[in-house]
């Protein structure tokens, strides 16, 4: 067949090759006009985005020295606000600031406030560490209840003193100041220190190791080291004794209130300008005096900033109301000497669809001219082939068929005449006619059988009976079948067990007569042995090793028997046959979802794997 495909093979390369020679060449010139065009708008696209860059590098600079007073101000003061600021000294972050309390439930300021109160208002012994505090501040009392102005003063600058050269945990220091404040406030008499000692802090005149800043900001700076509970607590007395003496609460619920940012962690080396997050503006700055580097920032909301650049482009005329100004990366640090912006402008969009579109359009034509060629060749040598195979085809069939129908009906017809004369006389050599009659009769018979069987299975018209069989009835089905249509001594042994499978027993019945006649056809021993072993495997599955002594099968040839109408060359006399027995067992194990193949072969015998799968539920 391949030399009569030869001369329309070569035609069709040739012309293939010329036509897509001319198709690369055009196409070439296609991609280089998208290409130039593509350059145009990108020099356009690249020089706008440049400018934009620079202008957000500028705005967000601008932006951090504008606020960088305020951000000042919030490290030093911790009643002013501190979001949106960034600052990082040292190797300590003191903005945003870290809001938190302490975890648990545990009040030890809670407790030792009332522990104080009860000192005060018992007749006990003062408790530790408190004692000299406590004394000095009853003598305060009692000065202010005898209305000794002056000596009171003396008396609670005296208390402060002590109160700043020896500090204590912030856990004790502060419920004792909030004491001292609740127990020594009068109002608009209350002394100037005390008031102080609230809000503004001691002077600096008293020096001391933790000279105090003013309970308000102290509780604020101390926050971390209270549970919740307990910061709630002093906040809530804080706040009553503020309002009695009419001092600002506002700013002081608000950073108590203050969303915690908590720690901002700061990619390492870094050396510039830099946007983390789209949500923070970072600047390092090195100290010449202290070697050190300050980092200053500013939370920034970067969508904004971009609608502001998008509508000073749009009024410069760069694009039109749809243009937008984006981000190139959305990566979490972005240096701002690496920082890109994207421009889309929607005629430029257009622009460039437009572009894609025509060349979409021309390659898709250069495609189409290709495709329809490669299709025209393959169909023509595919019809030309399928004509060559089915005339081959029918030959064969009709040749076989014709041969193997008229060769057991000759001798059906010369056996029956035969003993239609020697009937009367019945010598012993006609004894044999009647069997030899009903063996041709059955060989002919099985060998409509598997055609018809063949077609229908190929046609998808057998609906196979699925019932649970065992392979010890289809082993006696398979003696039946030998005993009663073999000419030769077949010897079976089997060795199944209790295996069972699922299956139509009447194709299965078909499988293993058709390997077992293969077996009694290519065979030049006597008897022709053959052997059966199942090996249950699962639910109802199975593994059968079907067995013979006959002449072997070369390993060339394992996979193409089981195509239909492949006969093997028996090196003797003629088999007789039509080539879809295997090809039928093939189809029959394929109809059960299973697969048959050669296990080995050899001159001594060939073993074929026949595997039944696990019964799915």
């Amino acid at each position: 067949m391949l030399r009569r495909l030869l001369p329309t093979l070569a035609a069709l390369v040739c012309g293939l090759l010329a036509l897509f020679w001319g198709l690369v060449s055009l196409q070439r010139i296609f991609s280089q006009e998208r290409e130039d065009a593509r350059a145009q708008l990108r020099t356009s696209r690249e020089a706008l985005e440049e400018s934009a860059t620079q202008s957000l590098r500028h705005r967000l600079a601008h932006r951090l020295e504008h606020e960088l007073p305020a951000l000042h101000a919030a490290m030093g003061n911790p009643l002013a606000p501190g979001e949106g600021y960034y600052l990082r000294f040292r190797g300590q972050q003191f903005l945003p600031r870290a809001t938190h309390s302490a975890p648990g439930t545990d009040t030890p300021a809670r407790r030792n406030y009332r522990a104080l109160v009860h000192a005060l208002t018992s007749s006990g012994p003062l408790p530790e560490p408190w004692r000299e505090r406590l004394t000095r501040l009853r003598d305060v009392e009692a000065a202010l209840e005898r209305k000794q102005t002056a000596r009171a003063n003396a008396l609670v600058e005296e208390v402060l003193r002590h109160h700043a050269e020896h500090p204590l945990p912030a856990e004790q220091e502060l419920p004792f100041v909030l004491l001292l404040i609740e127990r020594l406030q009068r109002g608009a008499a209350t002394p100037p220190l005390v008031r102080a000692l609230l809000r503004e802090g001691l002077p600096e005149d008293f020096g001391g190791i933790q000279r105090s800043a003013g309970l308000q900001r102290d509780l604020l700076r101390e926050r971390e080291r209270f549970t919740s509970p307990d910061f709630t607590f002093l906040l809530v007395r804080t706040v009553k004794v503020s309002t009695a003496l009419g001092e600002p609460t506002d700013d002081f619920l608000a950073r108590a209130r203050e969303a915690d940012a908590g720690l901002i962690i700061l990619p390492e080396g870094l050396t510039g300008p830099t946007l983390l997050g789209e949500r923070w503006y970072v600047e390092p700055t090195l100290l010449p005096q202290q070697q050190d580097v300050v980092v200053r920032g500013i939370a920034v909301e970067l969508e904004p900033l971009l609608d502001e650049l998008a509508t000073e482009l749009r009024a410069r005329g760069h694009f039109g109301p749809d243009g937008r100004v984006r981000l190139q990366s959305s990566d979490w640090v972005l240096p701002l000497d690496t920082l890109r912006l994207e421009v889309s402008v929607p005629r430029w969009r257009a622009a460039e669809e437009a572009i894609e579109q025509r060349h979409g359009l021309k390659t898709l034509l250069v495609a189409t001219c290709g495709s329809l060629a490669v299709a025209i060749g393959v169909l023509a040598v595919v019809a030309q082939r399928g004509r060559y195979r089915y005339v081959e085809l029918k030959n064969d069939f009709v040749a076989t068929v014709s041969h193997e129908l008229r060769t057991p009906l000759a001798s059906i017809r010369l056996m029956a005449e035969t003993l239609e004369r020697k009937l009367a006389q019945a010598p012993p050599d006609t004894r044999a006619y009647p069997e030899r009659i009903l063996q041709a009769a059955d060989g002919l018979s099985f060998l409509v059988e598997n055609i018809l069987s063949f077609n229908r299975i190929d046609k998808g018209r057998w609906r196979p009976r699925i019932t649970l069989v065992t392979m010890e009835e289809l082993v006696g089905m398979l003696r039946a079948d030998l005993r009663d249509s073999v000419s030769v001594p077949v010897r079976l042994t089997a060795n199944v067990g209790e295996a069972q499978i699922e299956a139509d027993p009447s194709l299965i019945r078909l499988l293993l007569a058709n390997l077992a006649r293969n077996a009694c056809a290519y065979n030049r021993r006597s008897p022709v042995e053959l052997s059966l072993r199942a090996y249950p495997s699962g639910h109802n599955g199975c593994v059968v090793m079907f067995s013979d002594n006959g002449i072997g099968i070369p390993p060339s040839e394992w996979e193409n028997v089981f195509r239909d109408f492949h006969r093997l060359d028996s090196n003797g006399p003629e088999v007789h046959g039509s080539g879809l027995g295997l090809a039928l067992c093939r189809k029959i194990m394929t109809l059960h979802s299973g697969r048959i193949s050669v296990e080995n072969s050899s001159p001594e015998g060939t073993t074929f794997c026949l595997l039944f799968p696990e019964t799915r539920e």
